[in-house]
């Protein structure tokens, strides 16, 4: 009888550090973050104020890839999935740039939004994928920039 009770103390001690360990969502989602670095991009948790109009809500914060661009680019512009492969920018005109298209038909469906100012190309994305997908996001970011 004692050696259940020593077992029940026990396991009331030990189950909260249970809790601490990470699910299999967060440790998937910390493998590619920790791709991702390994590409060269950098990763932040970003708060967004996403349109109205978008057909479904991304999270805000939403995960932002980035990397920096090279030389004096002045094009800043920002486009918005809001259907598989259908890109729009904020007035909702269906972009038509070729150059721009070519590059984001190989991002994945879940990817919300794409933006580049004079110093960085951003890519804002939902986490799910592999780390192929990843690499498709890095080999695009490297090329816009």
């Amino acid at each position: 009888m004692t050696v259940w009770i020593v077992l029940s103390i026990l396991l009331v001690v030990l189950s909260p550090l249970a809790w601490l360990r990470p699910s299999r969502v967060q440790s998937g989602r910390m493998a590619l973050r920790m791709e991702a670095r390994r590409l060269g991009l950098a990763m932040q948790l970003a708060p967004q104020e996403w349109p109205h109009w978008l057909g479904q809500q991304p999270p805000s914060p939403c995960a932002q890839y980035y990397r920096p661009r090279r030389g004096s680019q002045p094009a800043c512009w920002s486009y918005w999935q809001t259907a598989p492969g259908i890109w729009v920018n904020q007035w909702r005109e269906v972009c038509l740039d070729e150059s721009l298209l070519d590059h984001f038909e190989k991002l994945p469906t879940n990817v919300y939004k794409v933006e580049a100012d004079r110093q960085m190309i951003a890519l804002y994305w939902g986490e799910k994928g592999e780390a192929i997908v990843l690499q498709d996001i890095a080999s695009t970011l490297k090329a816009l920039a």
